[in-house]
């Protein structure tokens, strides 16, 4: 590499100044995936430029807990984003071009989410794209929840054959428990703001969760489906 070249590539080691954000561009050879965009408290303006950093700096680009109304603005200034309604994420394609520090994914078995409910798909969905962006195989089993058990069971030997399951549920938070009951494989448990009133908006089945009497259980934070997706690929990707 010649020395301009290499002054051009740690121009902005380890991070670019935008002024009002400063966009980790190295964090990809730290954490083996690249920075992702949050973007709740941000404006379309503040997500096009962020994301314009990441993809000249090589990396795939993942944005969550983007509303319709505003992936619009972002889309028409990046085409290249591709929008997931149900999930709330925009990415920019499957495979990524890179991801982290560019070496492929060494995939120890697939990833399986399983919800509880219905009501609890989007979630599922925002770490199942999640996953996907990363370069992750990853299974959907739905509606299989504690009131029916019968349909949990019907599903046993996916169950037993996944690397890692990601478990999505409101309401009472039971499931996850039941299935690490079943399985050899690390669960981790999603609870979401599914309910009625006493389940206060994801509280209940958070609480049901961080106490569950099946050890290998582990707990993201309510409705955090990109958190269990990221941490179920940084498994696999770990073996």
């Amino acid at each position: 590499m010649k020395r301009s070249e290499l002054v051009a590539a740690l121009k902005d080691f380890p991070y670019k100044d935008l002024r009002f954000a400063k966009v980790d561009t190295h964090r990809g050879l730290r954490r083996d995936f690249a920075e992702v965009i949050y973007a709740k408290g941000k404006t379309p303006a503040d997500i096009v430029a962020i994301a314009r950093v990441l993809r000249e700096s090589g990396h795939s680009v993942l944005v969550t807990k983007l509303d319709s109304a505003k992936s619009k603005s972002v889309r028409k200034e990046l085409p290249w984003l591709t929008y997931f309604p149900e999930a709330r994420i925009a990415a920019s394609g499957f495979p990524p071009r890179r991801i982290g520090n560019g070496r492929k994914p060494e995939m120890a078995g697939s990833v399986l989410i399983v919800t509880a409910g219905t009501s609890d798909i989007p979630v599922a969905e925002e770490c199942f794209v999640t996953l996907r962006s990363f370069g992750i195989p990853a299974r959907k089993i739905f509606d299989v929840g504690v009131a029916g058990l019968h349909r949990v069971l019907a599903h046993r030997k996916q169950l037993q054959a996944a690397r890692v399951i990601v478990v999505v549920a409101g309401m009472d938070g039971a499931l996850p428990s039941v299935i690490s009951g079943l399985v050899g494989s690390p669960v981790i448990a999603v609870p979401t703001s599914a309910g009625y009133g006493a389940s206060f908006k994801g509280v209940a089945p958070l609480l049901t969760m961080l106490n569950s009497c099946s050890p290998g259980v582990a707990v993201v934070n309510i409705d955090n489906g990109f958190g269990a997706g990221y941490l179920a690929a940084a498994i696999v990707r770990n073996k």
